[in-house]
């Protein structure tokens, strides 16, 4: 499974991006997929995911209400759209894909796509 991820770049405070992940391969419709971020000085961290049907999704609550993952599954391709951004959203933003949401939420992935940066300056 390969992961492309892109969408990233610089906006104000309270602006908004939108982050793409286009998986390819035999089986990559079958993998749930999600958004980690690494951030200055903070640990990796998982935040959202979705279902490789694409009805279930979950969103860690510093993300919750700001940033909503979606997919199109004719595309097999995973958005994340994040409005109201703030600079502590600012990282490397990294596509995965696990057999679940929850082995994201354990910060397990099977696939890791290369990242993309967020920079929102204030």
């Amino acid at each position: 499974v390969q992961l492309q991820a892109s969408g990233g770049g610089l906006v104000q405070v309270g602006g908004s991006l939108r982050l793409s992940c286009a998986a390819s391969g035999q089986t990559s419709s079958r993998y749930s997929m999600g958004w980690f971020r690494q951030t200055p000085g903070k640990e990796r961290e998982f935040v959202a995911g979705i279902n490789w049907v694409g009805s279930s999704t979950y969103s860690a609550d510093v993300v919750r209400g700001r940033f909503t993952i979606s997919k199109d599954r004719t595309k097999n391709t995973v958005y994340l759209q994040m409005n109201s951004l703030e600079p502590e959203d600012t990282g490397v933003y990294y596509c995965a894909a696990a057999p679940s949401i929850q082995s994201m939420r354990r910060g397990l992935h099977d696939y890791w796509g290369q990242g993309t940066q967020v920079t929102v300056s204030s």
